[in-house]
């Protein structure tokens, strides 16, 4: 889809705020998370909530998913947290060994993105890609030139840890974006999804002393409970979340409203907005 609100240049202000915005929002501008595309991490303090994007990491994603369903993460921990970087869980101590899931996988810096691919792009030029939107409620950049397209290192952006190697990363390690948005790492590393609810969970994580973030003993670590596809868990169980639809007109005017903010505390409008910028409104239904 492309861009269906104001033009960049020369458009009116808009006319309403964000929360005025999804006030009148209507039920088929939302969506529900699919089930077999979404991760439950159970962690002492709560539960961290991770949307998976098939179309752009299709490989690393089926991987991951068998990894949860065998086990392969319950029990672990977070071992690295970096100030303004990542948090990164897995097997620190590399003593577990994978029962059915791949060990290695090629790389999944980018993916095809032909005419048929859905982008909904951002009417703003971005330093880090030729153009950049949305495509099933993830952020992308995309290269029409060499048809690519690729998921952004943006806050909340769950990703494949890796050695030098780029077929080094399986998903048995992974991490989330905590801090800035590190997108010089874009089209570097496999980004598989992005945490839609408690980020707070992981950005408050104690950070760890060593070099890069890394804990020093495994008695800074935080521990895993349970990681597991939504689908395995019994409706009774589940955290029924909806999330903005961006291939629609209400999207757009949204982005729009935050390009240019329309509040009593906002004296100079940015006309501009990055990537990282646009929030995805979530809600229970």
């Amino acid at each position: 889809m492309a861009w269906s609100g104001p033009a960049p240049a020369g458009q009116p202000p808009p006319t309403r705020s964000t929360a005025a915005i999804l006030a009148a929002s209507a039920p088929s501008d939302w969506r529900e998370l699919a089930a077999g595309d979404t991760l439950y991490l159970d962690l002492d303090r709560g539960r961290v909530i991770i949307e998976l994007a098939p179309r752009l990491a299709p490989q690393h994603v089926a991987n991951i998913k068998a990894l949860v369903r065998e086990g392969y993460f319950d029990g672990l921990a977070f071992y690295r947290a970096q100030d303004n970087y990542v948090v990164q869980w897995g097997d620190a101590d590399e003593q577990r060994v994978p029962r059915t899931a791949k060990t290695s996988l090629p790389p999944e810096f980018t993916v095809p993105a032909g005419d048929d691919f859905p982008f909904t792009r951002l009417p703003d030029a971005d330093g880090y890609a030729p153009e950049v939107g949305f495509s099933d409620g993830f952020p992308v950049g995309r290269d029409r030139a060499a048809g690519t397209a690729w998921l952004a290192h943006c806050y909340g952006a769950v990703g494949v840890a890796r050695g030098n190697d780029p077929a080094s990363g399986s998903g048995t390690d992974l991490y989330a974006v905590i801090g800035h948005a590190p997108r010089h790492l874009d089209r570097n590393i496999t980004v598989v999804g992005r945490v839609v609810q408690g980020m707070e969970l992981l950005s408050t994580l104690p950070r760890g002393p060593a070099p890069m973030g890394f804990y020093e003993s495994a008695a800074e670590r935080t521990a895993i409970r349970r990681l597991r596809v939504m689908a395995d868990v019994p409706a009774a169980e589940r955290t029924a979340l909806q999330v903005i639809r961006t291939d629609t007109a209400t999207f757009a005017e949204i982005v729009e409203s935050r390009r240019n903010r329309l509040d009593d505390w906002n004296k100079v409008p940015a006309g501009y907005i990055g990537l990282c910028n646009v929030q995805l409104p979530v809600r229970l239904p």
